[in-house]
């Protein structure tokens, strides 16, 4: 069976599904980046697409990532929609100046007649194993720059339909990519979400658990483990983190009264500290205790050898979910 709806697939099948799919309806798209042609790039999400699409659509880049969005600019002036591939979360930095002052600002710049119909893909996040500079959690840096849009998927469906939904939009799209989640599978579904919309995950009644990206998968393992301790906790996968989509949050948090913001950057000013922010604001005379969060430290990456205890899982999400309760 073809990788679409129906089929069974990994995140990273599914990004490579719907790149396929853009590139079919779409001769102005165009994927770029270091490694992406004949080796399919590092995590193999590109893989065939050069083959199957042409030296001209499928573009393997020097390695300057600065010049790489660049060019992507030049090409969104020309009318084309350009894919970008980061290879590495930390290797974004030589291109922020490009995302921010430009891919950010160009379409408010013109005053509407220009428009930056770019997505910058970023597998970010541990868990690998990897060196320095490989398992950055860089999202909130996008999330609070006005202009950008940014997105994580959390299973193979939203993998798939919301990388074409990123394609068309007119705003550029940070899609981040969670890469310790890319062999996970699960299947495609005939019916996708808006692009900036929140899901409930999985029901429940006794907390609220938050999460997006790689961390979702841990915040539902935490939730069937509660299970065996009487606990029903519900599991809202954001999918957007910028715009956020709260309505689901806040219905969710009226009803049980407490909610937990996990995700793998650091504490301090990650989208956490938003979203705990808009929770109290909008449900305080709901709250039974505190939004808690479970974060990464604020410490640069550690070595691989000691990763496992710098990301947050199930013992320290499940020790909000107690500390909560006991409010």
């Amino acid at each position: 069976m073809s990788i679409g709806p129906g089929a069974e697939a990994s995140i990273a099948k599914a990004v490579n599904a719907g790149l396929r799919a853009a590139l079919e309806s779409d001769d102005k798209v165009v994927v770029m980046g270091e490694d992406v042609g004949p080796l399919g790039g590092v995590f193999r999400v590109t893989d065939g697409l050069q083959k199957d699409f042409g030296l001209h659509r499928v573009i393997d880049t020097p390695l300057g990532e600065s010049g790489i969005v660049g060019a992507a600019v030049g090409l969104a002036f020309r009318g084309f929609r350009p894919v970008v591939e980061i290879q590495f979360d930390g290797f974004v930095y030589p291109a922020y100046d490009q995302i921010v002052s430009q891919v950010a600002k160009l379409h408010f710049r013109s005053g509407g007649q220009v428009s930056m119909p770019i997505v910058i893909r970023i597998p970010f996040g541990g868990g690998i194993g990897a060196v320095e500079h490989h398992s950055e959690s860089p999202e909130a840096q996008f999330a609070l720059t006005a202009g950008l849009k940014v997105v994580s998927p959390s299973n193979a469906h939203d993998a798939y339909w919301m990388m074409q939904q990123a394609i068309e939009s007119d705003d550029p799209v940070v899609f981040m990519e969670p890469k310790r989640r890319y062999w996970d599978t699960s299947q495609i579904g005939s019916e996708p979400l808006p692009l900036h919309a929140s899901r409930v995950a999985r029901s429940g009644s006794d907390a609220t658990l938050l999460a997006y990206g790689p961390m979702v998968r841990t915040c539902l393992e935490s939730a069937e483990a509660a299970t065996e301790d009487g606990l029903d906790l519900e599991v809202i996968d954001l999918r957007t983190l910028s715009p956020l989509d709260l309505d689901p949050v806040h219905d969710s948090v009226r009803r049980t009264g407490r909610a937990i913001v996990v995700h793998e950057a650091s504490r301090t000013l990650g989208l956490g500290a938003e979203i705990a922010a808009r929770v109290q604001e909008e449900c305080f005379h709901s709250l039974e205790a505190p939004v808690l969060r479970v974060t990464g430290y604020d410490l640069p990456y550690p070595p691989s050898r000691v990763e496992e205890e710098f990301l947050p899982d199930l013992d320290r999400v499940l020790d909000a979910v107690d500390r909560s309760l006991a409010y």
